[in-house]
Formats: structure tokens, sequence, C-alpha cells
């Protein structure tokens, strides 16, 4: 389900109210492959539901480039949303997470291998509340920018 993020602190306050343990991951998720499904189950299995913060488009752009996103944050949300592991998605458009996640709050937050606490802008605002930072390893091979060289022949 698509939250809006006007909505999203007293949506997940109602589900921690609730006895859920709240896990957050975030990124563009543009070009869905084996290695987001695999990211998004194993930071499903650490709580009672998985929260996607997705960047919108014009986040995207800053982040990647004028050539993206490939697919728009209606679709991404959309394809992200049908996949079993994730059962909310909340949109936000600042360069990092911090502020989706000053109001999400979760328990958990999950994000790829490639990072440490020490280069994750994120962690100290988890942090701050008491909150947990996993660290979840990529699948090698697996990656957007893999996936559009290849269609675009440049792969070898």
């Amino acid at each position: 389900m698509l939250v809006a993020g006007e909505d999203i602190a007293s949506f997940c306050e109602t589900l921690r109210r609730g006895g859920k343990k709240i896990v957050f991951t975030n990124g563009c998720f543009d070009i869905l492959h084996a290695g987001h499904v695999r990211y998004l189950a194993a930071a499903r299995a650490l709580g009672d539901c998985l929260v996607l913060g997705m960047n919108t488009d014009a986040s995207v752009r800053r982040i990647k480039g004028p050539e993206r996103p490939i697919n728009s944050e209606e679709d991404r949300a959309e394809v992200a949303d049908a996949l079993k592991a994730v059962d909310y998605v909340v949109l936000f458009d600042e360069p990092t997470a911090e502020q989706v996640i000053g109001k999400v709050r979760p328990d958990i937050y999950v994000k790829g291998g490639d990072y440490t606490l020490e280069t994750l802008p994120e962690a100290k605002i988890v942090q701050s509340y008491g909150g947990r930072v996993e660290f979840i390893a990529l699948v090698a091979g697996r990656s957007t920018t893999n996936v559009i060289e290849k269609i675009k022949g440049e792969s070898k």
C-alpha cells in the first residue's frame, strides 16, 4: 500500500501501538531485479512489516543523473508494492532518507552491505531514538546499472 508522506508518521505510530516491529529501507528501485527481491525479502524477515522509502523521480535524477529513472515513481511504487516482502511504500524527495526515517521511526533500518555505520548518513537519526541499523549483503552482479548496460549492449 502506498502511504502519503504526510500520513506516514501517524500510520507507523498506529502500527507500533498494534505491537508491530517496523523495518525500513529505502532506495530508487528503478529496474527491479533479483538483487532487489532478495534484499527486500531479507529486510522483511527482520520484523513484522517492511516500509519501503522510495526516491521520487526528481530525487533519482539528482542522485543518478538526467537519464534516470527509467521507470516513473508511480510505476516503481506499484511494482514494489506488489512484492510479497513489501508492506508499505512511501515516496520521499530529499537526497537522503533522514526526514522520512524521522517520521517512520523504524525499529530496524536496513541498507545494503556497501554501506557502513560511518558512511550511512541516516544511521545517526536511527541510533538517536534507540533503533537498530542492519546491513544486508548485496547480490554480486545484480544491479540496475548492470541491467541498463546489458540493454545498451555495453556489458561483457
